[in-house]
């Protein structure tokens, strides 16, 4: 191969600066700095800080456990994405292999960042390149460019040719020229078009948010015009701060954020110990609710590599054996290291006699051979270039094509020299497939079951990827659309309605199919490996990536298969499937105090009374009654297709409940004027008879019942009644074995649940007919 001397440490200096030095690509993971402040600063952690602030005042510090709850939540949240960080981050410095320069007539090795335009790089067999250039000299060079067209075959580069970032040296070495470093590069000018964050995408916390942020708007004038009416009715200073922060407390469903963070969290954790990444803890409850998912075939539906199928014997001159024992020492004798003959040599090791006169196998010849010990000449390559086919025997290649299969031909010759291959007899077809993923056509089968469509979008030849749809029995596989001859005018969301398989497809080809298959309303989800699915990744609802691709696929992926296990995505359909299927029944527990919390709040205003509870007086219930059980309910199995139920559970559960604790609460302040009671009296009552009806709401939310449940239900009954004998003290109770308060307090607990069921029936109407009268008013409109 040509010698070049490449640039001069002067040269070197002097471009770099100019600029022209490569550079990292940018990270697409969150700064550890930007991971905290995420976290810290919240909306959520600062209305907390301040209640803790009003607290510490009154030197009331046991009331400021509540802090307690949003610390927990921030630490979750810090914890799990610095994890995923770390764990993307190692992977990436794991692909940052060095690179091989010559410098000042040498050859030298070097980072790949320390690269300059006008370089001259050495590559070999396994070299990945860093940057773009042009072939300057070659020795039989071939490129697998997967990563970037999501073509399998390699491509043969001459001198003159480009060469693209991204990807890999599979046979031959060459010198090859930088032209583009840094963001000029391809690689680094697709990633520059993602955004390093991308917007949460978990409806369930949404809606939780939404909800702290509506409450937020009440929470701060309502509290403020609350104390001012306590000082104003002649309340002290500890109590009315006391009183105020309680009910602020009360109406923000701050356990309910926990619950989510505890529970995604640890799902991660099970999801982690079956070799799932999970980056970002609400893609769980994302992929749950995928209903179609976009597959990449190389490395995804399949493994990357190949595997022997059948030899198909064309000749009666030899018998199978024999041909198995020529294609053996042929292929062991030549030695070719590209992944067909790799394959072969696998397949067929006995290889009995030597090889001599070796042709090895060429891009520009597409074939390799030699003469075989004293049997004769023999060469395998495309059939097409090494014989002159007739028309049945190019029917038959077609035919084996169309199923699938790479075709190659064995020939026997009478002249075979470098450049000449003549007198050629066709002796049998060998049959190479991809390698399909042995759990792929069973994850599918499952996914489709629950609802989820399948789609393969590849760069590789629409009849390779429909014969892969086809064998892992994808329906509509045999409707594959060839993107290269789809216009950029095309109606993108009748073609993803209408097709499942679409081939030769283009990076940005990808995300507009993704963009087409979310405005025709679909939640998707998309697999892949290579920086060719980068795009698409970043556009889908649910981006997956494989452990063995490309660094940037992984960095920006929201699950990173770690074993590159398809069937993992089962594991993590189901994790996020219980979560939110176990949070939707049970959010309803949560907004019970919510409700209560600011109707009482808006009643309190006009009473020259203290607030019924004390921050730490409503731990028991926010704990036993709702927390701890809560929380055990969320682990339970409940892998059904998702029923979003939580409007139903506040309207239903939540909100009847909620006004049987006000009733109830207005009914114990009557009864304790009449018995001129004092507010220990009156909030031991307001904290006994409150935990029952959130018992009560654990209760239905819990059904159907099973042993499991009904430990749960009735451990939390047992522990709440044994902090008003143990622990009373503690949090300010009374003792419930005194007359008459024992007993008022039996009665009120025994009405309960006509009261609830009154007004079930009261809000189920109301909402009914409110439900009606907004339905016949939109068309009048």
């Amino acid at each position: 191969m040509q010698q070049f001397s490449g640039l001069t440490s002067a040269e070197v200096q002097a471009r770099v600066q100019q600029g022209l030095k490569n550079t990292e690509p940018r990270p697409l993971t969150k700064s550890t700095g930007q991971i905290i402040a995420e976290n810290v600063f919240t909306l959520f952690n600062l209305i907390n800080v301040v209640l803790a602030i009003m607290v510490f005042t009154t030197g009331s510090y046991k009331n400021m456990l509540f802090i307690l709850i949003a610390t927990v939540n921030t630490l979750i949240g810090i914890f799990q994405e610095l994890r995923s960080k770390h764990q993307v981050d190692k992977m990436a410095l794991l692909s940052h292999s060095p690179v091989t320069v010559i410098r000042n007539g040498a050859s030298q090795s070097i980072a790949p960042a320390d690269v300059v335009q006008g370089d001259t790089l050495q590559v070999t067999l396994g070299d990945q390149f860093p940057v773009d250039g042009t072939v300057l000299a070659t020795e039989e060079l071939e490129v697998d460019e997967s990563q970037i067209t999501g073509e399998a075959d390699p491509i043969s580069k001459q001198v003159g040719d480009p060469v693209t970032s991204g990807s890999f040296v599979v046979s031959g070495n060459a010198l090859i020229q930088v032209t583009k470093v840094g963001s000029a590069t391809f690689v680094n000018s697709l990633t520059a078009k993602i955004k390093p964050t991308q917007q949460n995408n978990s409806q369930l916390l949404r809606l939780i948010n939404r909800i702290i942020k509506i409450l937020t708007i009440i929470i701060v004038p309502l509290g403020s015009i609350l104390l001012v009416s306590r000082f104003l009715h002649g309340v002290g200073y500890s109590e009315a701060i006391l009183g105020t922060v309680a009910a602020m407390m009360g109406m923000i469903p701050e356990g309910l954020v926990l619950l989510s963070s505890v529970t995604l969290a640890v799902s991660a954790y099970h999801l982690a110990r079956q070799h799932v990444l999970v980056r970002d803890l609400a893609s769980i409850e994302t992929l749950a609710r995928v209903d179609t998912i976009c597959l990449d075939k190389t490395g995804t539906l399949t493994s990357g590599a190949l595997q022997f199928k059948q030899l198909q014997l064309e000749t009666t001159q030899y018998t199978n054996a024999e041909v198995g024992e020529i294609l053996g020492s042929l292929v062991n004798g030549i030695g070719d290291t590209n992944e067909t003959a790799r394959t072969l040599q696998s397949h067929f090791q006995e290889h009995p006699d030597p090889v001599t006169d070796i042709v090895p196998f060429s891009s520009a010849r597409k074939w390799s051979g030699g003469t075989v010990g004293t049997v004769g000449k023999f060469a395998m390559g495309a059939p097409q270039f090494v014989l002159d086919l007739t028309p049945k025997q190019q029917a038959e290649v077609q035919h084996l094509a169309q199923a699938g299969n790479r075709v190659l031909a064995l020939v026997q010759a009478t002249t075979l020299q470098t450049n000449e291959l003549q007198g050629t007899q066709l002796i049998a077809f060998i049959l190479i497939t991809d390698v399909i993923r042995p759990d792929a056509a069973t994850t599918l089968e499952y996914l489709r079951n629950q609802g989820v469509t399948a789609k393969v979008i590849s760069g590789d030849d629409p009849t390779t990827v429909a014969q892969i749809a086809k064998e892992t029995k994808i329906p509509g596989w045999n409707q594959s659309v060839d993107m290269s001859q789809v216009g950029d005018d095309a109606d993108y969301q009748e073609l993803v309605a209408e097709h499942t398989v679409f081939g030769r497809v283009k990076p940005a080809q990808k995300e507009r199919l993704i963009k087409a298959l979310q405005a025709n309303g679909h939640t998707v989800a998309m697999t892949g490996d290579g920086v060719n699915d980068i795009l698409a990744l970043r556009q889908s609802n649910c981006g997956i990536a494989m452990a063995s691709g490309n660094e940037s696929t992984k960095s920006i992926a929201d699950f990173v298969l770690m074993n590159s296990n398809f069937s993992a995505l089962i594991n993590v359909l189901k994790e996020g499937r219980r979560v939110i299927n176990n949070i939707d029944s049970i959010a309803s527990l949560y907004l019970i105090k919510t409700m209560f919390s600011v109707m009482l709040s808006v009643l309190f205003l006009f009473l020259a009374k203290s607030y019924p509870f004390e921050p730490i007086q409503l731990t028991p219930i926010n704990s036993l009654m709702v927390g701890i059980p809560s929380f055990l309910l969320a682990l339970a199995p409940a892998f059904h297709p998702i029923r979003d139920r939580f409007i139903a559970g506040i309207t239903g559960i939540s909100l009847p409940s909620a006004l049987t604790v006000v009733i109830n609460i207005l009914v114990i302040d009557g009864i304790g004027s009449w018995l001129h009671w004092q507010q220990l009296q009156l909030s031991t009552l307001s904290v006994l008879v409150t935990g029952f009806v959130c018992w009560q709401a654990l209760i239905l939310v819990s059904r159907p019942l099973n042993p499991y449940k009904t430990a749960i239900i009735a451990g939390s009954i047992t522990l709440f009644l044994i902090t008003f004998v143990v622990f009373r003290h503690f949090f300010g109770f009374a003792s419930l074995f005194s007359w008459p308060l024992g007993v008022i307090g039996v009665v009120l607990i025994l009405l309960i649940n006509p009261l609830f069921l009154g007004l079930q029936r009261v809000v189920h109407w109301v909402t009914t007919t409110v439900s009606a009268l907004w339905r016949n008013r939109r068309p009048a409109e």
